[in-house]
């Protein structure tokens, strides 16, 4: 296929916001492209380079944009592809500049439009809307195969292309390959928010007066609530010998954290011996009050001497759901099922502290006294829930003392007085629409986000000597003083309450924002939706 005939697709897909519409252009090209073009097909659409990084620097591929293009359209997408996989590979004296040597023969070979399309997939900034939900439905409706079960597929393999490709050249069955594998970490389930326990149990067990003929009535009256911990979500996947730690971002840690792999040791696994395991690591006081997230995040320090870090710092495992276990994968069977297994292989004081109720008085006394040893609210989740993974569900709530919302920073403003010099005032903004799965493949613009308001509250001067960094190295465009940032830095954001505002274009802001953190460990897209703020002044109009 010409890679023309992507670009168009691509464009065609950008230029509708009906989701049908979407899912017809992709159908389309998918059942036009050869099987060894799939991967690479589905990987451009989704704003990935199957390659990963090139090692070319935005500023590199500025200067390799050349002035002129070709006037006709003969790059396929296999030329592509190779031309890439060079540039990757190129390596070193001198290697800089073949690169650029070898980027700027690629755009003098396209055409405008193919150079627009390139660029941008090359600076991530790539977004026509072929969100992965999409790419899924389309992928299914042309195998002839449920859309859960392809997304099964590619929950538990983590890569829409490799599903895409294998199912388009083998069929439907092609998706019995794709099962959860050690060492290979899945997207996190995400959680919603309630405002009290009591709404949480609430909405959970309406859920359950509604399940289907034949549910355990009994069942679906209690839920799980756990003390819900400030500190850094960690998936352990271990054999019994070798433990390795990804963050939520799907990073590899286990360097930095060795209590993990300690704390495996002592799991009683059966044959054949594996588990993946997602969980907490945090730094607690003597007392077992815990320290701020900021100071849990010192330990995954670059340059950290982890040995002198840990006398220190130790950090405590807590571990909350099961997600495979002994040559099973467990992520369909509900939580109680998931809790049973974990709960005979792992110790019990490596294990989360959770009551199991059905009455609004216990809950919400659990959730005074978490609030009272000092961390930041419980979960409360049900108990005939999967495990959804990369999703963010109504199966889990979380529950904080205060408001807050994770936002993305789209715009910060040059302070004045005494923050003459720094980057100071950020505007912040929500999801327009909640994503319906998290996608590292994902890259979102500013026009995916609704502009809440702005705050200065709450920045220490060390933040704001880091923020001033952060933002001039994501800027875009300056309007004065005003400096325009790529939408990827999450912060959190406390605030009193939501108010209707004609100011802002989703009519909404927040009262008496301000910073509470930055979330290095959050993405963009999993970042709150302008839906959830709409449903926060639903309840206190």
């Amino acid at each position: 296929m010409l890679l023309a005939d992507l670009v168009a697709a691509s464009a065609a897909v950008a230029g509708t916001r009906r989701r049908l519409q979407k899912v017809g252009h992709l159908r389309e090209l998918l059942e036009r492209l050869a099987p060894d073009e799939t991967a690479t097909a589905v990987a451009y659409l989704a704003g990935r380079l199957p390659q990963g990084r090139i090692g070319i620097g935005p500023a590199a591929i500025r200067r390799a944009f050349p002035e002129s293009e070709s006037a006709d359209a003969t790059l396929d997408l296999a030329d592509v592809d190779a031309r890439l996989t060079t540039i990757a590979e190129t390596r070193g004296a001198g290697s800089v500049a073949r690169k650029s040597e070898l980027l700027t023969d690629l755009f003098e070979a396209a055409t405008a439009e193919e150079q627009r399309f390139l660029a941008a997939l090359l600076f991530g900034e790539l977004r026509q809307g072929a969100l992965e939900a999409v790419m899924v439905e389309a992928v299914a409706r042309t195998i002839g195969a449920p859309p859960g079960d392809v997304r099964r597929a590619v929950m538990v393999s983590g890569n829409v292309a490799a599903v895409a490709a294998a199912a388009l050249l083998r069929g439907p069955e092609a998706l019995d390959d794709f099962r959860i594998e050690l060492f290979r970490p899945l997207q996190p389930m995400l959680a919603g928010t309630a405002d009290s326990a009591t709404e949480a149990l609430d909405k959970l067990t309406a859920a359950g007066r509604s399940a289907p003929t034949g549910a355990d009535a009994s069942s679906s009256k209690e839920v799980a609530v756990e003390v819900k911990l400030d500190g850094a979500r960690v998936q352990i996947h271990s054999d019994g010998d070798t433990t390795r730690v990804f963050t939520r971002n799907l990073r590899e840690v286990t360097g930095a954290v060795p209590e993990v792999a300690e704390a495996a040791s002592r799991f009683e696994l059966g044959e054949p011996r594996q588990i993946i395991l997602d969980g907490e690591i945090l730094a607690l006081h003597a007392d077992g009050r815990p320290h701020p997230f900021q100071v849990t995040m010192r330990r995954f320090g670059r340059k950290l001497d982890v040995d002198s870090a840990r006398e220190t710092l130790p950090l405590s495992v807590r571990i909350f759901d099961c997600l495979h276990a002994e040559g099973a994968d467990l992520i369909e069977q509900p939580l109680r099922e998931r809790f049973a297994t974990m709960e005979r292989i792992v110790p019990a004081d490596l294990l989360i502290d959770r009551l199991v109720t059905s009455t609004t008085k216990d809950a919400e006394a659990f959730t005074a006294a978490t609030l009272e040893a000092g961390h930041e609210g419980v979960m409360v989740k049900s108990l005939d829930a999967p495990y959804d993974a990369g999703r963010r569900g109504s199966q889990w709530l979380k529950v904080k003392q205060a408001h807050t919302l994770d936002l993305v920073v789209l715009a910060v403003e040059w302070g004045s007085g005494r923050r003459q010099g720094k980057l100071s005032n950020i505007h912040v903004g929500a999801l327009a629409e909640a994503a319906d799965s998290s996608s590292s493949a994902t890259t979102l613009g500013a026009a995916d986000f609704v502009m809440l308001g702005k705050t200065f509250k709450g920045m220490t001067d060390v933040m704001l000597e880091w923020q001033t960094e952060r933002f001039l190295e994501l800027q875009t465009h300056r309007d004065g003083h005003v400096v325009y940032v790529r939408p990827e830095q999450v912060v959190e954001i406390a605030f009193n309450d939501v108010q209707e505002s004609p100011q802002y274009p989703g009519g909404l802001s927040l009262r008496f924002a301000r910073v509470v953190r930055y979330r290095d460990d959050k993405r963009a897209d999993e970042a709150d939706a302008i839906n959830t703020v709409r449903q926060l002044l639903e309840r206190n109009p």
